[in-house]
């Protein structure tokens, strides 16, 4: 297992080498005067934007675009990212390691309540309609997960903060927090945090319940089928052992891999729920940057994202193991 865990981290600092080298070639052919008249920043003084052209050019090594000018700029920029400085924002005048990590709680917060409630709904759901094919419920659910894959999250988002919290009053709108008196204590500044995460932490959920509960149910339904569940029925065992005893277990196999998509996201942040509710957690920071063309920042930030994707891969391949005795790690 060790000299397999050593082999998939070789590769995933390959597969990290490539993004980087593909990442810092596109920043280097990117117009910056256009990409900052683009975005809104050409209208700033011209000491601003030689400031701006200044921090960008320090960080990837412009003005010398020879190819060994272009090589020394890249591992300049990549050793200075190994070692954990991943250059100045040009909007927030902070470390873009320091803006990432500060902003980072709340959108793993959320993203990670958000998929905990998927969990708990989406995969119990699944199997009950596996188990119940073209029933009430199998019809029922089909329906409405599928209502709520074709929604896109700006749509929901907007219906949601429309119904909920405009027309019913029912949630804040927007924000975090509320203005609360001087004599709040902690415990109320809790809970109307909690109060305004409810409406975003919602839209995640129904948006994602629909497509595992589809793709435990397709799972599901193929383990029924296995010759060992009609084996395990003919030996005797009850209906309720057959399917949460076998039948759940390697249902979880694939579903090992989409688990391999989520760290990205409890990290990431969910970046339209955020922009949407106005929630300053890392995926509206990232939006807001990228729309004012901070180079540093977008870099950094999908760097991060980068990792995180290689690091959830690679914990994907070792939990295998664990769901599946079949798998042999050499």
């Amino acid at each position: 297992m060790v000299k397999y865990i050593i082999k998939r981290l070789l590769l995933a600092v390959l597969i990290l080498f490539s993004v980087s080298v593909i990442m810092y070639v596109l920043v280097r052919n990117i117009d910056l005067n256009a990409l900052w008249a683009q975005a809104g920043a050409g209208n700033t003084a011209q000491g601003d934007a030689e400031e701006k052209f200044e921090i960008v050019a320090k960080a990837y090594g412009y003005g010398d675009n020879s190819f060994w000018g272009i090589i020394k700029g890249y591992f300049m920029w990549l050793s200075k990212f190994v070692r954990g400085d991943m250059g100045t924002s040009i909007k927030y005048q902070q470390p873009v390691n320091d803006v990432i990590f500060k902003n980072m709680g709340i959108s793993f917060t959320i993203s990670l309540v958000s998929l905990i409630l998927q969990m708990l709904i989406a995969i119990p759901l699944g199997i009950k309609c596996a188990v119940n094919q073209y029933g009430k419920l199998d019809y029922a659910a089909t329906f409405l997960t599928m209502i709520g894959i074709s929604f896109p999250t700006f749509f929901a988002a907007s219906l949601a903060i429309r119904f909920f919290s405009v027309e019913l009053g029912w949630f804040p709108v927007q924000g975090i927090e509320s203005s609360l008196p001087m004599t709040a204590t902690e415990a109320d500044y809790f809970w109307d945090r909690v109060w305004h995460m409810i409406l975003p932490i919602a839209v995640l959920v129904v948006l994602s319940i629909g497509s595992w509960s589809r793709y435990t149910r397709t799972n599901t339904l193929e383990v029924l089928n296995a010759d060992y569940i009609r084996t395990a029925r003919a030996k005797g065992l009850s209906e309720k052992s057959v399917i949460y005893k076998h039948v759940f277990r390697n249902t979880l196999i694939p579903l090992v891999t989409v688990l391999a998509g989520t760290l990205p996201t409890l990290f990431g942040g969910a970046m339209i729920t955020e922009t949407m509710f106005s929630i300053p957690g890392i995926g509206k920071l990232a939006y807001d940057a990228m729309i004012e063309g901070d180079i540093p920042f977008i870099m950094g930030y999908n760097m991060f994202l980068a990792v995180l994707t290689v690091i959830g891969i690679l914990l994907t391949d070792i939990m295998y193991a664990v769901v599946d005795p079949r798998v042999k790690l050499a």
